[in-house]
């Protein structure tokens, strides 16, 4: 068997070489693939320590979490058959991931009028799919796009929508609310979706949301289904991840003294904010965050039965 292959995923994770809910998803998926084909024996051991070494990368990001359950609830009598049907559950959700993005694009992009003026936070790529079906459908649209400091994900945004021609505006983050009255709509994207309808997403999100909120600008999340959080139904708080330090003020500033930094990659933003969330399964209200989890993913469980499906993950 070979761990470095799990190795290697984990740390592009971390290290935020993978970035990007749907995209930790579908690599956590195909690695978790990839590395069952070289099992050997032992292999119910052998998945369990997989999943713990990627469970460990990115606390926030529910895909992942999502993402390795779906798998790690292969079945079989024996090694060889559970090996066939984890590789077929994972295959299973890389298409999932592939279709749902299209789905979304296509739904959402019938939100989207001709000459809207589009705001978009960070560098979602279902998001992105609503903006790019949106433009190749012929409506004439304009996007603007922050930099999502301090990782600057932006400037992958705009490099994305620049391909496609499509006309953007590169804005510092601080300069949301300036620019709020010139936008028809928002789009972001989304790290995780709570059983309440919550989002939780790129670091200043929920700023924009009341930016937009105040303006009576219409605010939409791009969601895979994958993305809602089967904990939440339990009670479950997301935990908020903080980075280093040092992605944020350079070491003269982290040297001061009486200075302290912080770095957190995620907020909240409240259902009351959200007017949409586009899915692959329609476009809903947040309200409908706990009907998602319960019929969508599977997850009509007693906590006692939660615990034991997640439990390696904790």
């Amino acid at each position: 068997m070979n761990f470095k292959i799990v190795e290697e995923c984990a740390k592009k994770i971390k290290n935020m070489e993978i970035r990007g809910a749907s995209r930790i998803a579908r690599s956590v998926a195909e690695t978790l693939r990839d590395f069952a084909k070289t099992i050997d024996s032992d292999f119910d051991k052998n998945m369990k320590i997989a999943s713990e070494i990627l469970m460990n990368t990115r606390p926030t990001a529910v895909s992942l979490f999502n993402a390795i359950n779906y798998v790690m609830m292969y079945r079989g009598r024996d090694d060889l058959e559970k090996k066939k049907d984890a590789i077929r559950r994972a295959e299973e959700f890389i298409k999932w991931v592939d279709t749902a993005k299209q789905k979304i694009g296509e739904i959402g992009a019938k939100r989207i009028k001709d000459g809207y003026v589009i705001l978009t936070h960070c560098n979602s790529s279902a998001a992105l799919s609503i903006i790019k079906t949106a433009y190749k459908q012929g409506k004439d649209i304009e996007v603007i796009a922050t930099e999502s400091r301090p990782r600057y994900q932006g400037y992958l945004t705009v490099k994305e929508l620049d391909k496609e021609g499509i006309p953007t505006t590169l804005i510092v983050d601080s300069a949301v609310r300036y620019f709020i009255n010139e936008v028809d709509c928002v789009i972001v994207g989304a790290d995780t979706i709570t059983v309440n309808g919550a989002l939780i997403n790129k670091i200043g999100t929920s700023q924009i949301a009341l930016c937009a909120k105040e303006a009576r600008v219409p605010f939409m999340v791009a969601a895979e289904t994958y993305k809602f959080s089967p904990k939440t139904l339990f009670g479950e708080l997301v935990v908020i991840e903080e980075r280093d330090a040092i992605e944020v003020a350079p070491e003269e500033i982290l040297n001061l003294k009486n200075v302290k930094v912080r770095n957190p990659a995620f907020d909240v933003t409240p259902r009351d904010y959200i007017d949409l969330i586009v899915t692959e399964i329609g476009a809903i209200p947040p309200e409908m965050a706990y009907i998602v989890i319960r019929e969508r993913l599977g997850y009509d469980l007693s906590y006692e039965e939660l615990k034991i499906s997640a439990k390696h993950f904790d």
